[in-house]
């Protein structure tokens, strides 16, 4: 697993895509920070929120080349029969993209700090919210990893997964519009909701166990999308 995330995080940097995404990142995050400094936004807090919605672009662009691009070089064969196992691929793949949103995130911690010199506080609330916005950062990823493993094609898998990042997005809305055990059932599988509690500062286990069991979930089934290939090519 080390060496596959060893080999990801250095294909990253080769990339130009790496850059051109923390530079995306970056610049909207920039614009967000100075709506807040103008007092346009009220605090930090509400940044990171704006900022979330970043993510529906950036994570599958970011994601989509993970297995899609081994499957069409034809190294997916070579990948599996390794010694490292289809678990050990998978979660070198993911830890890797995991790193490159942490990259971009701690490039953010400037702001809170520049907020700090002109009075500002460093708050739990703040803690909460990057927590929080990592946590759902990685759920994104794992969602974008399971799209990359369905196709050889990167700009399919990339579409796949912002589509299926989008309808979980807008499940919330649906929710709030609907009623009853439907609407409870709508927001278990939103992953909104539960970043709701990091932004106002509530650090409680539920929400933590659901990101990582929604992550588990999803790199479950690459595994078996992975494994299920591989047996039925013999």
């Amino acid at each position: 697993m080390h060496a596959i995330f060893k080999r990801e995080v250095k294909a990253y940097f080769y990339s130009p895509i790496a850059y051109v995404l923390t530079g995306l990142f970056i610049f909207i995050s920039s614009i967000f920070f100075l709506q807040n400094l103008f007092g346009q936004i009220g605090t930090f807090n509400d940044n990171l929120s704006s900022m979330a919605l970043v993510l529906l672009f950036i994570i599958p662009i970011l994601t989509m080349r993970a297995l899609a691009e081994e499957r069409k070089n034809g190294t997916e064969v070579l990948l599996v029969t390794s010694p490292v196992s289809v678990w050990g691929i998978v979660m070198g793949k993911f830890l890797a993209a995991l790193f490159m949103l942490l990259v971009m995130v701690v490039i953010t911690f400037i702001y809170p700090l520049i907020l700090v010199a002109f009075g500002g506080a460093l708050t739990v609330q703040l803690v909460g919210g990057y927590i929080g916005f990592i946590l759902m950062g990685a759920s994104c990823i794992a969602v974008g990893i399971f799209a990359s493993s369905l196709t050889e094609n990167q700009v399919v898998a990339a579409v796949i997964g912002f589509i299926s990042l989008l309808t979980m997005w807008l499940i919330d809305f649906i929710a709030n519009f609907s009623g009853g055990l439907f609407a409870q059932i709508l927001q278990w599988f939103s992953i909104i909701s539960r970043y709701n509690d990091f932004s106002r500062g509530i650090l409680s286990l539920s929400p933590v166990v659901y990101y990582l069991s929604f992550i588990g979930v999803f790199l479950f089934l690459t595994v078996r999308v992975i494994e299920k290939r591989r047996w039925s090519q013999g």
